[in-house]
């Protein structure tokens, strides 16, 4: 069977939200808010990230401009342009931190590059995602790298026709169901979901392997590809 293989990077491929949270951490630290914990304020710039995010998308950038705008709601003294400035450096350090890529993904990316169409599609800032895949060392085994705003199953119908998939044989592989895994079945792709354990709170949702025509596989790791593909 000629699969078409769609795979996700951050927290797929190569580790990516632990440093958010790092960033998120020292954030917290540096808020000292007298009342307020680090689980209120991340529910906080939560809802901060939902709105923003329709808007400015996702990344280190946006993100430091997140925590600026939460630091302005939520501090308890005045804001000065040298604390804005030093939120918005705890998310510029994200881009500092080498490429640590995921046990087993090297090694499952040969053996499916060499059997299959590999195209990678991730979300957020096109510079700051294009460079970490440069960076990670993992570029020549994608035949194409895209991308989007945002992963919703219009996304994914809009990439079938720039690759020319047949949907029936296309597999979304990804750690997060809210945008790898749900709108993937939605748009009547396959899906093989990959968990990750800290995977970042707002990509959490509940599988919904009926929500279309697609199949579905839960992975434990990376590497269990293989034993599928």
């Amino acid at each position: 069977m000629s699969w078409r293989l769609i795979i996700d990077a951050d927290d797929t491929l190569w580790e990516n939200n632990i440093y958010f949270e790092d960033a998120f951490d020292r954030f917290v630290e540096f808020l000292d808010h007298s009342a307020l914990k680090g689980p209120d304020v991340r529910e906080h710039l939560n809802g901060i990230e939902i709105e923003n995010a329709k808007t400015n998308g996702y990344g280190s950038v946006n993100f430091g401009r997140n925590m600026v705008e939460c630091l302005h709601q939520l501090s308890e003294r005045p804001v000065a342009k040298r604390d804005e400035e030093s939120v918005r450096e705890f998310a510029h350090a994200i881009l500092d931190h080498p490429m640590v890529i995921l046990p087993g993904v090297e090694q499952t990316l040969d053996y499916l590059a060499g059997k299959y169409d590999l195209t990678l599609f991730t979300k957020g800032s096109s510079e700051e995602q294009r460079a970490k895949v440069e960076r990670s060392g993992l570029a020549h085994f994608f035949a194409h790298v895209e991308v989007t705003k945002e992963k919703h199953p219009a996304a994914y119908l809009d990439l079938t026709v720039l690759r020319g998939m047949a949907r029936e044989l296309a597999w979304m592989v990804g750690n997060s169901p809210k945008s790898d895994i749900n709108p993937a079945l939605e748009a009547g792709l396959n899906a093989a979901y990959v968990p990750h354990s800290r995977t970042w709170v707002l990509e959490r949702e509940e599988l919904r392997p009926t929500g279309g025509a697609g199949r579905l596989l839960v992975l434990e790791n990376f590497a269990g590809l293989r034993e599928h593909f």
